[in-house]
């Protein structure tokens, strides 16, 4: 296979991920949940490796005629914002005036969120949070927390999104990776777990999910704290 051909290849598996966007928001339409987010964490995934494939096998520059990082954007959108916003409005965690703002918040925050090209920082972490909803949403339906709780998160990531706070890319951060790689790969196991079983209140899956989140949501706000020593 000829290196043009290979770096097409990877365009293409990135593309798979707006049919599993797809076949999410089917499912999310009727309000089977844990469908949905199976092909969330199967989409969220082909994200985490595509991105090495590309530079492995340089697409930009056997393959320029299409944008990856375009491409890319567009299914984040979809399976990171999009699909996660509507599950949270129609599961019923959100009552009444609370699910219109959050919805609001977090599909327009995201939307320029995406758009700023500031988002990256120079060692590869995300500058503000990353719009990863669908880590968040998956999250409150394991918890399933008050709804003022819940109302509370979303403006405050919200807002976070537009912070200079440090957020880590789990593949391309290099600091601390030998550790933040392992726990991204068990919010995965412990995602695709819950979701498999429906959600149930399992203190097993309930910490793990716990736990791994709130690693990757501070651990870049650490780095920040406790910068790297130069000697």
């Amino acid at each position: 296979m000829s290196r043009s051909a290979r770096a097409i290849a990877v365009h293409l598996f990135t593309a798979t991920g707006a049919v599993f966007a797809m076949l999410a928001m089917l499912a999310a339409v009727d309000h089977k949940w844990s469908i949905m987010f199976l092909w969330l964490v199967v989409a969220f995934i082909v994200d985490g490796i595509d991105g090495p494939l590309a530079r492995r096998f340089e697409v930009k520059r056997y393959a320029p005629q299409f944008d990856g990082v375009l491409l890319d954007l567009i299914i984040d959108y979809l399976t990171y914002v999009f699909i996660p916003a509507f599950a949270l409005f129609r599961s019923g965690l959100l009552p009444g005036w609370t699910g219109w703002i959050s919805i609001i918040v977090i599909t327009f925050g995201s939307a320029m969120y995406f758009a700023d090209t500031r988002m990256k920082t120079k060692d590869n972490s995300f500058a503000g949070f990353p719009g990863c909803w669908n880590m968040v949403v998956l999250v409150l339906f394991v918890t399933e927390p008050d709804f003022w709780i819940i109302l509370g998160l979303v403006v405050i990531l919200a807002v976070g999104m537009f912070t200079p706070l440090k957020f880590v890319h789990p593949v391309r951060t290099r600091r601390w990776r030998r550790v933040t790689l392992p726990i991204a790969a068990a919010w995965v196991g412990f995602a695709g777990w819950a979701a498999w079983l429906d959600f149930p209140s399992n203190p097993l899956i309930i910490a793990g999910v716990t736990v791994t989140s709130l690693y990757l949501l501070f651990a870049g706000i650490a780095m920040q704290i406790f910068p790297p020593h130069k000697g």
